[in-house]
């Protein structure tokens, strides 16, 4: 996976934290630096444990599912993307308590890297991965992305959450879409 594709993973991958930092946001009195900073060191943390956690799993089954893993890859992205695409449509309304402790961060750190778990069993799949460098992009974006969403919650409103949460699913289908076409040999990067 080239860099620029680690790019639109790892921003594909924290668009859920985005949508969740800007609820956090909304509800917020008042923000200093703490709240932004907190939001992007709960979110990026986890959005970097969790695919090391998967790639490691991944890797300890590569030797089983070597023959369809460009399949496997192609459709965790694709399960994925369209979760997030689907949430973007619905109606109900996240209610978001105002804390940053860790009784109100730590679950909703882990709700949003569960993905990034399946992205990282993804990422065992294909070869000559640079694990270190992709944990290390996708949670430095995740950070910096939700530390601007509890900025932007607080001044501008929820109106992004949605698109955020379509894009980041349209980002992840799409280099799901991408892997597969690059195996089937219909594509050369």
């Amino acid at each position: 996976m080239s860099f620029i594709e680690l790019i639109f993973l790892s921003v594909g991958l924290a668009m859920d934290a985005f949508a969740v930092s800007v609820c956090k946001g909304l509800s917020c009195r008042k923000i200093g630096l703490s709240q932004p900073l907190t939001a992007g060191l709960y979110f990026g943390g986890f959005q970097a444990l969790m695919p090391l956690v998967g790639f490691l799993l991944g890797q300890s089954f590569q030797k089983y599912i070597e023959s369809i893993d460009h399949w496997i890859a192609f459709v965790l992205l694709l399960l994925i993307g369209a979760n997030m695409i689907r949430e973007s449509f619905s109606k109900e309304e996240e209610t978001v308590e105002a804390s940053f402790g860790p009784r109100a961060m730590l679950p909703m750190a882990v709700a949003t890297s569960i993905d990034a778990l399946a992205v990282g069993v993804s990422l065992a799949c294909l070869p000559g991965t640079n694990i270190t460098a992709a944990i290390s992009l996708i949670g430095a974006i995740t950070l910096v992305i939700s530390a601007i969403g509890v900025i932007i919650g607080h001044f501008a409103g929820g109106f992004l959450k949605s698109k955020a949460e379509f894009a980041g699913g349209a980002i992840l289908i799409l280099i799901g879409l991408k892997i597969l076409l690059e195996h089937l040999g219909f594509i050369h990067f």
